[in-house]
């Protein structure tokens, strides 16, 4: 059991059988073969279970509006194994830029469909971040700010951008079935409804609150364990701990960066079997010592007393809330331009 888990919480369930040894070995050994090996590994992670994909069917008949919004470009980022280089990822940023008549980019945090695949596993999430950070710079024209969406792991990155940067300014984020409150499971197992998904969760939260790990897996850096928030090794080392202002300092930029975003719109999918508890797509999570009992996003610590500044922003009516009916990353070109109509453009649906 520990030994299976200790893999998949790495998030490399499908490297079994590739690499011998204790937890912290196997996981070097993946680095390893992922240098020497990277096309190998990008495409293993690719086709694992782990693997989210945007892969939206286009919809013809769908106009071009008028926006009566800023006319700002988009900045989109992908999720978990998928890539800006994929098909499915230029097409949804194409015709959702198009939709707009706006200039629109996914923002890899790799230079190649390979390394960018390997980087949403292999790169931590600060660095990421900084990475994300140094392309949108490096772009004129997002000099004056943008709108961002992500799916999935992708909203981990512009949450990170947007408290640690936020510069370009980003004026309105469109998380879909987004990362942003951690995660507390393993995907397709769920803790509150199975022991052994439980046994596994806890496992995780065993493996991540250390510097090799959190330096080297972007997964770790988000993994929120409740039963170990209290823990030194939770305040010390995690990453979104910090980003929480849970850990043993606070950084008031974090705050106030988030403060300066217009709005804020949640999408879950209702059906989700990957992020857990999938209210965390809403900014709820379960309550701390306890792997059962799910909070609203409002009846979380970090709202009550304000740690990053969610409760500011949805004081300010700056927090909207949307829903899809299915699973993780099921939803419609029509429900993206739904939202981005109804949010960005300012077009009532």
């Amino acid at each position: 059991m520990r030994l299976f888990a200790t893999i998949i919480c790495v998030g490399l369930a499908a490297a079994l059988g590739l690499v011998k040894g204790d937890p912290l070995s196997e996981f070097k050994e993946l680095i390893k073969l992922a240098e020497e090996e990277p096309r190998l590994v990008a495409e293993m992670l690719q086709d694992s279970p782990l693997a989210q994909i945007v892969n939206v069917p286009r919809e013809e008949g769908l106009e071009r509006v008028e926006s009566d919004g800023d006319n700002l470009p988009f900045v989109f980022a992908h999720g978990m194994g998928d890539s800006c280089f994929n098909p499915g990822m230029k097409s949804i940023t194409k015709d959702a830029s198009d939709h707009l008549g706006v200039y629109g980019v996914c923002v890899p945090t790799g230079d190649s469909q390979i390394q960018d695949t390997l980087n949403g596993f292999l790169m931590p999430m600060d660095k990421s971040v900084d990475v994300f950070a140094a392309k949108i710079r490096a772009d004129p024209k997002l000099a004056k700010g943008f709108n961002a969406v992500g799916f999935s792991q992708g909203n981990s990155l512009i949450r990170g951008y947007v408290q640690r940067y936020n510069d370009p300014p980003v004026n309105i984020v469109l998380h879909v079935h987004g990362t942003i409150s951690g995660v507390a499971g393993f995907p397709q197992c769920n803790p509150e409804k199975s022991s052994i998904c439980k046994t596994i969760a806890g496992l995780c939260g065993d493996l991540a609150y250390n510097t090799f790990v959190q330096e080297h897996l972007f997964q770790a850096d988000y993994f929120r364990d409740p039963t170990k928030v209290d823990s030194t090794g939770y305040k010390t080392y995690s990453q979104l701990a910090q980003w929480n202002n849970e850990g043993n300092s606070v950084n008031a930029t974090f705050k106030e960066n988030f403060g300066k975003v217009n709005k804020f719109v949640l999408v879950k999918a209702m059906g989700d079997t990957m992020v857990f508890p999938n209210e965390g797509e809403w900014f709820g999570h379960f309550a701390d010592g306890d792997s059962k009992t799910v909070l609203r996003y409002n009846e979380t610590k970090w709202y009550k007393d304000d740690l990053f500044g969610l409760k500011t922003a949805d004081e300010k009516g700056r927090i909207f809330f949307e829903s899809t009916p299915g699973n993780h990353l099921q939803f419609t070109e029509q429900e993206l331009f739904g939202w981005i109509d109804k949010y960005i453009a300012g077009k009532s649906m």
